[in-house]
């Protein structure tokens, strides 16, 4: 995703687009939409990428009801009827230069149905060709810039369509595929005074459909979006199958699974683990204490600390610092070598020393990239400054322009989304100015404040 649309949601009620890149940076004062943000990506992958309808009960964001998400206008405006939000994208493999740069479109419009949004209108777009799908008027529609057509569709059609269930993505192919035909039989009605469609035109909506879905992710681990706060250590495990959750629960029976399942894939992510603790200060050792010989034994996570001339002693992960089991989760799925392409994560330096936060933003900088795509909410200057400096001193894999800093500020019932750049030398760019007095009224603060003496 290259670029988030948002309109009616939740605190966001003005049209607004925000610039995603490789590493995106969610910052600005509690209570400003940030993790609403991240809901709505989440929202949109679902939507696109997955077999299903989003969820916006769903841990680890629970948003409520239509009532509770649609935007909240004030007065007699009240609450909106609809919300929409969409993304942009672009082709990464060779087949874009058949088709030009332009970016694909994808947007859906939420409507209530009884008490949950629901997307009802979903639309592909490239430049000026779009195709848009609303399976309760049981039609779909075409357009390019000499004009738009519509086409019904039969409820043995939607069985065709495999609707509700078929990605949205590749449902505009099949929808295509099942209206086209030559240009003298086609069953496209022209819409608002429109001339029956040329070859020209039935040729541009092809293009677009054909190639829309090309590099779809995989539907399955595509995205992980953690929790705020992650599940706590426990002394020992007993081992079950290690099934996903935000809150990392799953993380050491995945370690241990692994540990008996791939050697070679437990070394690597071990390495890689202990890299970063390291780093951070955190640990310097983690291993997996199985209580038997089979994967269905009790274990124990553990975690050394070496000194200077002393290894350390191992020691559970129950005893050792609570940063440890809090960013365990975060790094684990980073590391592993089945990560997902797209990361939501949610105050990932939670409970970590300000030396580890830095470290976490040189993480960041390591694995985010083109085929792995991380959106983080943060409150932490030392993560957000290590970034900045890891990217201006060429340290890990991203360019200036592989990151974006979002700046979420309040305007009474709204939020306004800034997206800040930074240039080669680190410096913030297109800050507002309630983003840069912020800093200067602390940094005066804390030069020139004299506190007062006594009897005064």
């Amino acid at each position: 995703m290259d670029r988030i649309t948002i309109e009616n949601f939740r605190c966001f009620g003005e049209k607004q687009s925000a610039r995603l890149a490789p590493l995106t940076l969610l910052v600005g004062e509690n209570s400003t939409g940030k993790t609403s943000f991240l809901a709505l990506i989440k929202a949109l992958w679902e939507i696109a990428y997955q077999e299903r309808e989003p969820n916006f009960k769903e841990d680890p964001y629970d948003l409520g009801s239509f009532d509770e998400i649609a935007h909240y206008r004030g007065g007699r405006a009240g609450r909106a009827d609809t919300f929409r939000a969409g993304f942009e994208y672009k082709l990464q493999s060779r087949l874009a230069k058949l088709i030009g740069n332009e970016p694909f479109r994808f947007e859906a419009t939420f409507e209530r149905r009884d008490a949950v949004p629901v997307p009802e209108r979903r639309r592909l777009s490239k430049s000026d060709v779009w195709i848009e799908f609303q399976p309760s008027h049981k039609e779909t529609r075409f357009g390019t810039k000499r004009g738009s057509w519509k086409c019904d569709l039969s409820d043995e059609a939607l069985r065709f369509l495999d609707w509700p269930h078929a990605r949205p993505l590749s449902l505009f192919s099949r929808l295509w595929h099942s209206v086209s035909a030559p240009e003298d039989t086609h069953p496209l009605k022209a819409v608002s005074g429109s001339l029956p469609p040329t070859k020209e035109d039935l040729e541009e909506i092809e293009e677009v459909v054909r190639f829309s879905h090309v590099e779809l992710i995989p539907q399955e681990d595509g995205l992980y979006a953690s929790a705020p706060v992650r599940s706590k250590p426990r002394r020992t495990y007993d081992p079950a199958r290690p099934t996903q959750d935000p809150e990392g629960e799953y993380i050491p029976m995945y370690l241990s699974s692994l540990q008996f399942r791939s050697r070679k894939q437990w070394a690597a992510l071990k390495n890689a683990l202990e890299t970063f603790g390291h780093a951070a200060g955190l640990f310097d050792e983690i291993s997996v204490k199985s209580f038997g010989k089979k994967e269905t034994e009790p274990f124990q996570v553990q975690i050394r600390r070496a000194g200077s001339k002393v290894k350390g002693l191992q020691r559970n992960l129950i005893d050792v610092g609570y940063g440890v089991s809090q960013v365990l989760p975060v790094i684990t799925e980073l590391l592993r070598a089945d990560a997902p392409s797209m990361f939501l994560l949610q105050q990932p330096e939670v409970h970590l020393h300000p030396s580890a936060q830095a470290a976490l933003g040189s993480l960041f900088c390591q694995v985010a990239g083109p085929q792995r795509q991380l959106v983080v909410e943060t409150h932490s200057d030392h993560l957000l400054s290590r970034v900045r400096m890891d990217v201006r001193d060429g340290h890990g894999n991203l360019k200036p322009e592989d990151l974006s800093i979002l700046f979420f500020e309040r305007r009474d019932l709204d939020v306004r989304i800034h997206s800040l750049e930074i240039d080669g030398e680190g410096n913030v760019l297109k800050a507002p100015p309630v983003y840069r007095q912020f800093f200067i009224d602390e940094m005066e603060r804390s030069i020139w404040k004299k506190r007062p003496s006594k009897g005064k």
